[in-house]
């Protein structure tokens, strides 16, 4: 795939494409998409609305970094659990497990794959999916689909070692 040979601006609060959506109770804003980096990488700004976030999971092809914007998290990176605030980022390596919670009212993350592999389609489809309410299964064979593992349950909480 061949990125584009130009800038791409996406300004504050818009989405790439103009089109944010829905996904696990967040609002995902694309920053970057795979078009523009020639598959190198995806980026999205994630406005968590609630308290929480996915299961417990590792992507077969996908780095993935998340930088708190705003807000409070926790973290589950493989054996490591990380408690970070506003400013801090924790980078999570392909075939890791990984979760995070946020703890706070709102939370702002944002979050780059790489690459980017189908991670937009995934939040895309995976958004209209939701919506009619998959059986466990189901979810799982579409994350399948996207090298995606689920293999643990949403973070509830953690002990930090320090």
């Amino acid at each position: 795939m061949n990125g584009l040979k130009r800038a791409v601006q996406v300004g504050a609060g818009d989405d790439r494409f103009a089109k944010p959506f829905v996904f696990l109770d967040a609002y995902f804003y694309c920053k970057v998409s795979a078009q523009d980096s020639g598959g190198d990488l995806c980026v999205y700004e994630v406005t968590r609305m609630k308290k929480g976030g996915p299961l417990l999971h590792y992507h077969q092809n996908q780095d993935e970094w998340f930088f708190v914007r705003e807000g409070e998290f926790l973290f589950q990176v493989g054996d490591n659990n990380f408690h970070l605030t506003s400013g801090d980022s924790v980078f999570a390596p392909r075939k890791v497990p990984h979760t995070f919670a946020n703890v706070s009212e709102g939370g702002v993350l944002m979050i780059i794959y790489q690459p980017a592999g189908t991670m937009e389609e995934f939040f895309l489809e995976g958004s209209q999916l939701l919506l009619k309410n998959p059986t466990s299964d189901e979810w799982q064979a579409f994350c399948r689909v996207h090298g995606i593992e689920n293999v643990g349950p949403r973070l509830e909480r953690i002990e930090l070692h320090q």
